[in-house]
């Protein structure tokens, strides 16, 4: 059987920019198996394969090339975005159904917004553990801010650290991040520092070696519980305005991911994260 895969950069802030996914439409036909032998194939950091759904407008199911995983933010804006570019949604507002539950999706121009599950606060981690993970003092840690485990629907550890220098020169050992991400059943560290760029809140690092991805250049995900994480801690003060947050650029491919989280009676009740995508190519496959 022939498959067709696009490839789309999905939080780009240009053609250059942004966070490659693959995008399987029409997948029904094709089992797990299959699906993780596609992903693998194609190879990117997430593949995302939507079909059809009874419980929503889309259901669609993420996988990197060696697990599935229940969420994915750049494949999402990737997904729907080819959704969009095809003609297939008819209006502003849509539903997916993911592992990590029903979320809604919504269409402003050509940004895809995806809604992502209410925060979960895990532990808050010793630094000395994570300064040999990143090749980094315990000087260049935010001692104002916890390391802390926080999880939208994928669960990251959340490094922060004084400076965007520090955040440029890390040196990631990957056997140790990985080690680390098994002890607290993280997909990986997403690292930031505050910076002065107009516009942009935190310029982040992500990186994931657990799950085959040694660093990512756009994480829809991460972001939007960085932005939870901020939030809580009083970094992040205005409500219901979009911030955003810079990625990739260390990796020459260069990112934006906004975020907008809705605060009613001082409770938060919705996290949103967007961004545009460009389509680039599509090729087949036999499975």
């Amino acid at each position: 059987m022939k498959i067709k895969a696009y490839t789309l950069n999905a939080f780009t802030q240009s053609i250059e920019g942004g966070n490659p996914a693959g995008v399987v439409l029409h997948a029904e036909e094709l089992n797990h198996m299959q699906m993780q032998r596609l992903a693998g194939t194609i190879g990117f950091s997430e593949t995302a394969f939507v079909m059809s759904s009874d419980k929503a407008d889309f259901k669609v199911r993420f996988f990197t090339p060696s697990v599935e995983v229940d969420l994915c933010g750049h494949a999402t804006i990737a997904a729907f975005s080819l959704l969009l570019q095809k003609g297939m949604l008819q209006g502003a507002e849509f539903t997916q159904e993911t592992k990590a539950g029903s979320l809604k999706i919504r269409v402003k121009g050509n940004i895809i917004y995806m809604q992502q599950a209410l925060p979960q606060f895990f532990e808050i981690i010793e630094g000395e553990q994570l300064l040999s993970c990143l090749g980094i003092d315990k000087n260049d840690l935010e001692d104002k801010l916890p390391i802390q485990a926080v999880s939208t629907g994928l669960k990251d550890i959340f490094v922060p650290l004084k400076k965007e220098e520090t955040l440029k020169n890390l040196k990631p050992d990957m056997d140790k991040i990985e080690a680390i991400s098994k002890r607290y059943d993280a997909v990986g560290l997403h690292v930031f520092a505050a910076t002065n760029e107009p516009g942009i809140t935190s310029i982040c690092r992500n990186f994931a070696p657990l799950y085959g991805i040694p660093e990512e250049s756009a994480t829809g995900t991460s972001n939007g519980a960085l932005a939870c994480y901020l939030h809580k801690y009083g970094v992040i003060k205005e409500i219901n305005e979009e911030i955003s947050f810079k990625q990739g650029i260390y990796m020459n491919k260069p990112s934006v991911i906004k975020a907008k989280l809705m605060i009613k009676n001082h409770k938060l009740e919705e996290i949103w994260v967007g961004g545009e995508a460009a389509l680039l190519g599509e090729n087949s496959y036999l499975v």
